[in-house]
């Protein structure tokens, strides 16, 4: 028996003796452009493209955006020279002081001294635009903040600055080739047809979402179905037509409930003690019983009426706000308000206009004697009706390029922003949140536009897209190396 287990040992042994393992090396892929070209590319779309952060567009938010990114990533897989229109500013231009005159510079988080809340505010001084003086010819970046697919296609929007001109847009005017006869996708096309092999397409948002913003409040500038896809196939069909050659990635548009834009304010972000409380509704005994009589009427139902009726409480209250949706009662003396609930989206603008007083008039408080604008909320039904856009055109956008898909791939911005949304992104452990909040957060300060860091993560969606549809290996970069948001200051 020792003798057998002398043996098999020996056998074991010199099966594990004999037996080589030939363990894979690490494949490290080497940078390729597969089946495209890089060697130009031309970006055209909006603020996404343009870079513009903060509420303003500065050098530093223009030098981190996706596109800029993406075409640094480019050069080890040929690609060449990415130009754009420098803004030279070092604080951009998010508007006017109350005076009228001086210009404001980018937003950054302040903390207030007396509440302790944080907030969005202008850095101090800012700078208006101002013409670029370099190369208009040898641009590669046509993304201008604020263009609809409309504003792309028409010389108006270059010019002249006149009040009979709404399309104006000093962004573009700044640098268009001939101010107000050339146009955005003009442009562009002319670049690519001048010697570029690839392009990145990103238009479409702002034919919703500048209506959102306004709270829903202006219907005219709502873009229609027929005229979103009417206006796609002429920019995407511009662009294609301008190179034959030309390849292209085309990016479609996020939701709403991504944007911290309609996340940070609370339907109930109005504190009232309960002397104030008891005083305020006072004055709002007539209002609601006037509904009674009318629900006993039947005019109204009884569930509107509870939903108008407005009583404040101690502690954090809805606001009060108009509502056009609501039974028009103007003929029985009751206007249409009511409180806000949690069905509704205030915008970030509402922050600053809560609790003030309009006008001056301290009988008139926005939210609690004087009733929140409509273009400060978002009801539910104009939320829907938003969603419900943004889903239709994303089909069109996604039909347009598998109608061209030998050329074209498209960018799943929507989907990759819903994950940052469900907590589902990170990089080296660092997580991407929907957030202004830093070191995390990876929307700017406006709480709309992604800042650096975010437009990193955004040019890897870019690439992942790229590389899966023509075997390319454009290496990605690395998010965390981008800035995130300032921390506040102040307090």
């Amino acid at each position: 028996m020792k003798n057998i287990n002398k043996y098999l040992y020996l056998i074991l042994l010199g099966s594990f003796t004999a037996c080589t393992y030939d363990f894979p090396e690490e494949v490290i892929q080497e940078p390729t452009a597969g089946e495209a070209n890089f060697t130009k590319m031309i970006s055209v779309g909006n603020s996404l493209t343009a870079g513009f952060m903060d509420g303003a567009l500065y050098t530093r938010s223009q030098d981190n955006s996706f596109a800029v990114i993406l075409s640094d990533q480019m050069v080890p897989v040929g690609g060449g020279a990415f130009n754009v229109p420098n803004i030279n500013s070092v604080n951009g231009f998010f508007g006017l002081a109350p005076d009228g005159q001086t210009p404001l510079g980018r937003l950054i988080l302040t903390v207030n001294p007396q509440t302790g809340a944080t907030g969005p505010a202008p850095i101090g001084l800012g700078e208006i635009p101002t013409a670029f003086t370099g190369d208009k010819s040898a641009l590669n970046n046509f993304g201008v903040s604020g263009s609809t697919l409309l504003t792309s296609l028409i010389p108006q929007t270059g010019g002249p600055n006149v009040p009979q001109n709404p399309a104006f847009n000093p962004l573009y005017a700044r640098f268009a080739s001939n101010p107000g006869e050339s146009t955005i996708i003009g442009d562009a096309a002319a670049a690519l047809g001048n010697g570029g092999t690839f392009f990145t397409f990103w238009l479409g948002s702002n034919d919703v979402l500048g209506y959102a913003l306004g709270g829903a409040s202006n219907p005219a500038i709502l873009t229609s179905n027929i005229n979103f896809e009417q206006r796609l196939s002429l920019a995407l069909g511009t662009m294609l037509q301008a190179n034959p050659e030309a390849k292209g990635a085309v990016a479609n548009i996020p939701n709403l409930n991504v944007l911290p834009y309609f996340n940070l304010v609370p339907w109930n972000a109005l504190p009232l003690d309960q002397g104030t409380a008891a005083f305020v509704n006072q004055a709002y005994l007539q209002y609601n019983g006037g509904l009674a009589q009318l629900a006993g009427m039947g005019l109204i139902t009884e569930a509107e009426k509870t939903r108008r009726t407005i009583v404040f409480k101690a502690g954090q209250n809805g606001f009060v706000m108009a509502d056009k949706n609501l039974t028009d009662l103007t003929g029985f003396g009751l206007p249409s308000i009511r409180q806000s609930n949690n069905t509704d989206k205030p915008v970030l603008t509402l922050s600053t206009a809560l609790g003030v007083a309009v006008g001056g008039n301290p009988q008139l408080v926005r939210g609690v004697s004087f009733p929140v604008e409509d273009s400060f909320v978002l009801t539910q039904m104009e939320q829907e009706e938003s969603q419900s856009k943004i889903t239709a055109f994303n089909a069109l956008i996604a039909a347009a390029v598998q109608a061209s898909s030998n050329r074209l791939v498209l960018v799943d911005v929507n989907n990759f922003l819903n994950q940052v949304l469900q907590g589902q992104v990170n990089a080296g452990g660092a997580s991407l949140t929907a957030s202004i909040i830093p070191p995390n957060g990876g929307f700017s300060v406006d709480g709309v536009h992604p800042n650096a860091r975010s437009h990193a993560f955004i040019a890897n969606l870019f690439i992942d897209a790229i590389n899966a549809k023509w075997g390319a290996n454009i290496p990605k970069s690395n998010p965390n190396a981008y800035p995130g948001n300032d921390l506040p200051v102040g307090g």
